[in-house]
């Protein structure tokens, strides 16, 4: 029998609750490793792991989508964006048919840098993931879904509840 916690949650639960709590702080040291090694800021190293993500991803981000997601005002996005394409790291273009819209990419250069850095932890993720079947894989994946969404909606304002 699982036994509950203070939050309801079985033991089972609680420890992955506790890992990946202890993931999400890894994550973050690694992403601060990767701007000391650069040079960089913590949060404009986070908008540049964001820019390549988004790039790798096949969607490109524009600076109100990277604003969102690093969250940031829209006025600190531009200093933090201005900071980056200065020293060459990114660029904005507007190759989108609708001419308004700008959109933010990395340059080779960086990419390289980031590909140097991140590439042996990706490589060493692959072997341990490697090992799981794929079942158990997306199962976790969904999971880890089901918990993002739990969280982006705890944080988004409720209409119905100003005051």
């Amino acid at each position: 029998m699982t036994e509950s916690t203070g939050r309801g949650l079985g033991a089972e639960a609680e420890t992955v609750n506790e890992a990946l709590r202890l993931y999400g702080a890894a994550y973050a040291q690694v992403g601060r490793a990767f701007a000391a090694r650069e040079g960089l800021h913590s949060t404009d190293a986070t908008a540049l792991i964001e820019i390549l993500a988004a790039e790798e991803a096949g969607a490109p981000l524009s600076p109100a989508k990277l604003s969102e997601r690093i969250g940031l005002s829209f006025g600190a996005t531009s200093t933090l964006l201005n900071r980056l394409e200065a020293v060459g790291h990114i660029t904005r273009s507007r190759t989108h048919s609708d001419r308004r819209i700008v959109t933010l990419h990395s340059t080779p250069d960086v990419q390289a840098l980031a590909d140097a850095f991140f590439n042996p932890l990706g490589d060493r993720f692959a072997q341990k993931l490697g090992a799981r079947s794929p079942r158990f894989l997306q199962d976790f994946a969904s999971l880890l879904e089901d918990l993002r969404a739990e969280m982006l909606e705890y944080i988004t304002p409720d209409p119905g509840k100003r005051g």
